[in-house]
């Protein structure tokens, strides 16, 4: 499924994006202000990154430009009110694909995403390693020592987001939000069952201090590096 991050501080229009996205099955995280959007494009891992302009904190623009300082190659389609050459220069000269003009029409947008998304397929799909597992992405599928095992789709996620950051700890918190979104069935204990699931499936030993996915006491969880 594709996955697009909307970096927007006007509600109006993140939940225009928002129910567009939606209804063609695109998965949507959103965010609206400059700073959390750029801790969300440093940890996550999107199809698309859809940046507004002017947001609080940090701006779209400088959003942009350390994202590519980074070495960061997902494709963004910058949203923007201004419409003066030298303004929509900069943006692109910060390492924007593509921009829109505000007010745009929607259809517009989601032929913008589609080509976008297309440009980023390869990496999208790459497969993640982790010891003897791995998760392709693009097939839904997760093997363990060659042979495939099965996941139910949140747990898919859990795990695929892990492997995006390991070594990475995070609270519950984030991972609620990161992974599970508006979900009704979002809690600390759904969050504690799925690692629980996942533990079964991709573990070679029942000791959950040998556990490929750690849980650091009081701090969150991390998928152990190797």
């Amino acid at each position: 499924m594709t996955k697009i991050l909307l970096v927007e501080d006007d509600p109006d229009v993140a939940t225009m994006i928002g129910t567009a996205l939606k209804e063609q099955r695109i998965e949507l995280d959103a965010v609206a202000d400059g700073d959390k959007g750029f801790e969300y494009v440093c940890q996550g891992h999107y199809d698309v990154i859809i940046l507004d302009w002017h947001v609080p904190g940090l701006s779209g623009v400088e959003i942009c430009r350390r994202f590519r300082e980074m070495q960061g190659t997902t494709p963004i389609l910058m949203l923007t009110g201004k419409t003066h050459p030298k303004e929509i220069e900069q943006g692109l000269d910060a390492g924007a694909d593509d921009y829109l003009k505000k007010p745009f029409i929607m259809s517009e947008l989601l032929a913008r995403l589609r080509a976008l998304s297309r440009r980023s397929g390869t990496s999208v799909s790459s497969v993640l390693t982790i010891a003897n597992i791995e998760l392709d992405p693009g097939k839904h599928k997760v093997t363990k020592d060659g042979r495939e095992v099965h996941l139910l789709p949140k747990d898919f996620s859990l795990l695929e987001f892990f492997m995006r950051n390991p070594d990475q700890i995070f609270s519950a918190e984030t991972l609620l939000r990161r992974v599970w979104d508006l979900d009704a069935d979002a809690s600390t204990e759904s969050l504690r069952t799925a690692v629980s699931r996942i533990r079964k499936v991709i573990d070679s030993s029942v000791d959950e201090g040998d556990s490929l996915i750690e849980n650091v006491r009081r701090v969150g969880y991390r998928l152990k590096p190797q």
